[in-house]
């Protein structure tokens, strides 16, 4: 069956069940919409995409009786104050279907409306009385009413059209060998149907309770080859790496194939318990110690490394890498050494051991006695999350947009559903992938929140 093309409406309510003065339900709105897909626990997470993909949503739309049900698929940018909507076609067993194209980066929203088409009842009642052999007379006197009413709601030439439909639906019968429609208008039958579903009745439609929200992401988030590089190990043997170093490796990184170009940490290292090769608990003197111990007298994250180079380096590294058709992945680790700045200006951030001490990290038996974690659970935990914030938008401010998080498992999970919503609000062109070894539902878990890549 013909059905119309996408079309916006304005910006409206969306149509609800109305509470008759009793309290009940309104009972004329009929139609059932349940088990729409895409839907994430109940639209409670956002259902993700990439970009310019097609987007199938589906939803089981029934109504009691024997009347006939049509519905859309409503949907429109975050952005958009309009909706547009797309006929959804039966896939039979009150299974419904429509195909959307998601053309922009961000939050898109989606529902679903339905209500009971009665023109469309009436058409395939009326072609079974036809079938029947019985008079039909006063049938196709209700059928022009239904086309009446439609050319009411039309406007311009369709409404004109619609009326001598009506018109000819009473005037000339329909003969028992021909088809139930058939009337003055040259283009028949199809042209009739197709117009009655451009201007339904839909004034006792159903929408979904709930609009639920879709995530687009860039299409390096469906799938992307990372290459990892230590920039300091980039030089020449004894030398410490640049990145004016790692600028020289960018072509031979593309032509493996790889698009994107991950490093570890690039801040600078603190000294105070520095490991040494292969994990030993000493470094010798002119050993650099963990990338992931971050922080000394130099800064800390919104620093680089100055054995590495400066930031108009960095900067340079991130533009060379796009030319070579390579983004730039950089590692957040909400982590501190010692020396960093953040242990002397803010202690409050950080879990204290009954001595005193700062609590440094552990995943037993193992000890990182070179890195302090952050306290995710003290009383300023406000203001930690507002500048770990900072931080990531720091370097997206610089031009970074694939961030590789270290160890998002070991952080709440409201931090990440919080920050990477902040994050996705103004730049909804940056990647997150978590580096998390740890059971599938904790995985699960942080995809919902907002992580569009993982290992």
């Amino acid at each position: 069956m013909a059905r119309s093309p996408v079309k916006r409406r304005p910006d409206a309510p969306a149509v609800q069940a109305a509470k008759a003065p009793d309290g009940q339900a309104e009972g004329r709105r009929r139609v059932a919409i349940e088990a729409v897909s895409p839907e994430v626990e109940g639209g409670r997470f956002p259902a993700k995409r990439s970009l310019g993909e097609r987007v199938v949503i589906e939803a089981d739309v029934f109504a009691d009786g024997h009347d006939a049900v049509a519905c859309v698929a409503r949907y429109r940018h975050e952005s958009e104050g309009a909706w547009s909507e797309v006929p959804m076609v039966a896939l039979g067993n009150d299974r419904w279907r429509a195909e959307i194209t998601v053309s922009r980066l961000g939050r898109y929203l989606y529902t679903v409306e339905g209500w009971l088409d009665r023109f469309q009842t009436w058409r395939l009642q009326l072609a079974k009385r036809v079938a029947a052999g019985q008079d039909v007379a006063l049938e196709l006197e209700v059928g022009a009413k239904l086309v009446e009413a439609a050319a009411a709601r039309a406007t311009g030439a369709d409404a004109e059209v619609l009326r001598n439909y009506a018109a000819g639906l009473v005037a000339t019968g329909v003969p028992r060998d021909s088809g139930p429609l058939q009337s003055p208008p040259p283009n028949g039958e199809r042209e009739l149907i197709a117009l009655m579903d451009r201007f339904p009745d839909r004034s006792e439609a159903v929408a979904y309770p709930r609009e639920l929200q879709m995530l687009v992401d860039p299409q390096r988030a469906r799938f992307s080859a990372w290459y990892e590089l230590f920039p300091r190990s980039a030089g020449e043997p004894g030398r410490h790496g640049t990145f004016r170093d790692v600028e020289k490796r960018l072509p031979y990184i593309a032509g493996m194939g790889f698009d994107v170009l991950y490093m570890p940490p690039i801040h600078p290292v603190g000294p105070t318990n520095r490991k040494g090769a292969n994990n030993s608990i000493k470094a010798l003197p002119d050993e650099p110690g963990s990338p992931w111990a971050i922080g000394s007298a130099d800064g800390g994250h919104k620093s680089i490394a100055p054995e590495l180079g400066t930031l108009d380096d960095f900067r340079h590294l991130l533009a060379a890498a796009r030319e070579s058709g390579l983004d730039i992945a950089i590692d957040i680790a909400f982590q501190c050494s010692p020396d960093h700045p953040y242990v002397r200006e803010h202690p409050e951030w950080f879990r204290h051991r009954p001595d005193g001490s700062i609590q440094y990290a552990e995943n037993p038996p193992k000890k990182y006695e070179d890195i302090v974690p952050f306290d995710f659970e003290c009383e300023a935990w406000r203001e930690l999350w507002a500048e770990l914030l900072s931080i990531v938008m720091y370097w997206i401010d610089k031009g970074v947009r694939i961030l590789r998080i270290d160890n998002p498992h070991t952080k709440p999970f409201p931090f990440w559903e919080w920050l990477i919503g902040e994050v996705k609000r103004d730049h909804p062109d940056v990647i997150f992938l978590a580096e998390a070894f740890t059971r599938p539902k904790v995985m699960y878990r942080l995809a919902k929140c907002g992580f569009t890549q993982s290992y």
